[in-house]
């Protein structure tokens, strides 16, 4: 099993810790992100969706025109066009980026944000919406002709004449950690994302999903992904001295009055069961497991999405996310607090010698032997969860 990483194609260099020196969206900036991730040993960059920022797809087409190898991760949200648009949309996108586009569907962790663009449906049912989108756009993606007459879309005779790039459709990503969304991914996705929780709690989701995806026959393998943020340096007191400025800023920003996360910030309880989780594991204790770091979780304020850091050297970061790759975790989500400086410290100095280790712990390894290593190291942390309860 390779691994591999997703880096953030933002369109300005502002983050919970730094305002924006460029303009709200740069093009010129967008480019140069995503070239400092091809250039520094990433796999992927996602183009992230809220209310309030540029259009996404617009965004990767951009920056599609102007790379060569980096992996697109398109971020769309189904109430903000119609399944048979997209799918198209999806496919011209594609063909611009010569067959590097998977698609990360969204169905809305912020019913405040969903507001924002006309969207009331309730989380359950926005979940029910988001499979029956997911299910139209694969099946618009082979090019036959087809009827429609579902709980939430209707209609007829619809064929796309645009194929997928090279015969080969884009891939599927989708995520999400309460149950209604299990279950969708189980069924449809091509890659689980989840936000990054302890070691147990993941192993936990991911042999809740698996049951799903069981229980309906499923025989394509799942490739899962997760999210972290990177805090590294050459040393782990180093890398202690970065962490603790940067909940030293989120502080600050909080007795300002600043809210850390627009986009998932909750005055009450967090709607988001991926953000309950995080908040959780952050109760339970600051540190967890090798070096996950959950206090950014609780000072964000309302927890927002990705917001637990791995903390350490490089080697001892490289050490925790092995941790997670014996698990099955093969795509790892990294976004630094300083886009491009994190990007490359984290490219030159942890990526290369991840993906050494994983070639060598593979190179005797069948699939088979693989699966079996990995249900069984879930099977130890959730026995050793279950023994601390």
């Amino acid at each position: 099993m390779p691994i591999e990483f997703l880096g953030m194609g933002a369109g300005n260099d502002s983050t919970e810790t730094t305002p924006a020196t460029t303009p709200f969206f740069d093009p010129a900036y967008a480019v140069h992100i995503a070239k400092i991730h091809e250039d520094n040993n990433w796999d992927h960059v996602l183009f992230a969706y809220n209310s309030a920022t540029q259009d996404p797809s617009v965004h990767a087409a951009w920056v599609a025109a102007h790379t060569e190898r980096i992996q697109l991760r398109l971020a769309h949200r189904p109430n903000v066009s119609h399944p048979t648009f997209a799918a198209r949309s999806f496919l011209t996108l594609d063909h611009i980026a010569k067959g590097r586009l998977t698609v990360h569907f969204i169905t809305g962790g912020s019913q405040a944000d969903q507001a924002r663009e006309g969207d009331f449906l309730a989380k359950d049912a926005r979940y029910g919406r988001t499979q029956e989108y997911m299910q139209i756009v694969r099946r618009a993606w082979s090019g036959d002709s087809f009827d429609w007459d579902g709980e939430h879309y209707r209609f007829e005779n619809f064929a796309s004449g645009l194929g997928p790039f090279s015969g080969k459709r884009p891939g599927i990503s989708f995520g999400g950690s309460s149950d209604a969304a299990w279950d969708v991914g189980a069924a449809e996705a091509d890659i689980y994302a989840l936000f990054g929780e302890p070691l147990a709690d993941a192993a936990s989701q991911q042999e809740q999903i698996l049951a799903r995806a069981a229980s309906l026959g499923r025989v394509e393998p799942l490739r899962w992904q997760i999210a972290f943020r990177p805090i590294v340096a050459s040393t782990d007191e180093l890398a202690w001295e970065k962490a603790q400025a940067i909940l030293g800023t989120f502080q600050a920003r909080r007795s300002a009055g600043e809210v850390i996360d627009p986009v998932r910030h909750y005055t009450g309880k967090a709607e988001a069961a991926g953000t309950q989780r995080l908040l959780a594991a952050a109760e339970r204790g600051d540190h967890h497991d090798r070096a996950l770091w959950t206090a950014l979780a609780k000072a964000a304020g309302g927890g927002g999405g990705s917001a637990t850091a791995l903390v350490g050297s490089y080697d001892t970061v490289t050490q925790a996310i092995l941790d997670y790759h014996e698990l099955g975790f093969e795509i790892f989500g990294l976004r630094g607090y300083d886009f491009i400086k994190d990007a490359v410290e984290f490219g030159q100095h942890v990526i290369p010698q991840l993906k050494q280790e994983v070639a060598h712990r593979e190179q005797d390894r069948s699939a088979e032997e693989l699966r079996a290593n990995q249900a069984a190291a879930r099977g130890r942390l959730l026995q050793d969860r279950s023994s601390l309860t």
